[in-house]
């Protein structure tokens, strides 16, 4: 395993564990808790069981919070903060809640990073997103124009943990940026609703620090062989 004590991933492969119960993301992290890097968690189930499920998952291995806030800036720093404390070493935002929100969340990181690994990650555009599905009342640019404007502001802000789709990859190198990547797939045939996707390799090559693997592994007949295929990627990669 790669274990690097300053990241807050054990390793880059990340679980998304969209499932929807308890019981089947327990057992799931128990098999895969020495495979995978760590594991997100979403609303699917910490709607359905609270801060304490997160706190139980947390002894199991890093926890990446991805309920994406967008509020005014103290209800996004008070949700950070719980999710903190909740035991989550990732947590995500929405780059487009503005460079207020912004600066202040980067304030937070640096306070609570100072405790054990953490990072709060930007949202930039969906990777459910295409060129075709953009909000009308967006800027009529290309989505890697959106892209690069919300890094701009983020990075300005003082934080540097993205997430975005690996097609933007390129485009963020030498900025110094923790860059998290769904939308990992081996079978491009495979994508669900996923629209801008990436090969793990590909990814790793173009500069992603960590990727989010969900359903090519949860769906699976072995999930602990096809989490090992990702991990192997990884490997393979360096």
């Amino acid at each position: 395993m790669l274990l690097n004590r300053a990241h807050p991933m054990n390793n880059p492969i990340i679980l998304a564990l969209d499932v929807d119960t308890r019981d089947q993301a327990l057992r799931i992290a128990d098999e895969l808790a020495e495979i995978v890097g760590g594991f997100k968690l979403g609303p699917r189930l910490c709607l359905r069981y609270g801060m304490s499920f997160v706190k139980e998952m947390a002894t199991r291995g890093p926890i990446f919070l991805d309920n994406k806030h967008f509020d005014i800036p103290s209800t996004m720093e008070a949700a950070v903060r719980a999710s903190f404390e909740a035991g989550a070493s990732l947590v995500t935002i929405h780059a487009l809640s503005g460079s207020e929100a912004l600066k202040r969340m980067a304030l937070v990181e640096a306070e609570l990073s100072q405790v054990r690994p953490f990072k709060i990650l930007a949202v930039t555009i969906l990777t459910s997103w295409d060129q075709e599905s953009l909000p009308s009342v967006m800027k009529p640019q290309k989505i890697s124009e959106h892209v690069c404007d919300l890094v701009d502001m983020v990075h300005s802000s003082g934080l540097t943990g993205i997430v975005c789709s690996p097609h933007e990859l390129e485009l963020l190198q030498n900025r110094d940026l923790y860059l998290v990547t769904p939308g990992i797939r081996f079978n491009m045939q495979n994508s669900g609703d996923q629209k801008r996707i990436l090969g793990p390799k590909e990814a790793l090559t173009k500069g992603a620090s960590a990727l989010v693997v969900g359903r090519p592994i949860l769906e699976a007949k072995n999930i602990a062989q096809a989490a090992n295929d990702f991990l192997m990627a990884v490997y393979e990669k360096k």
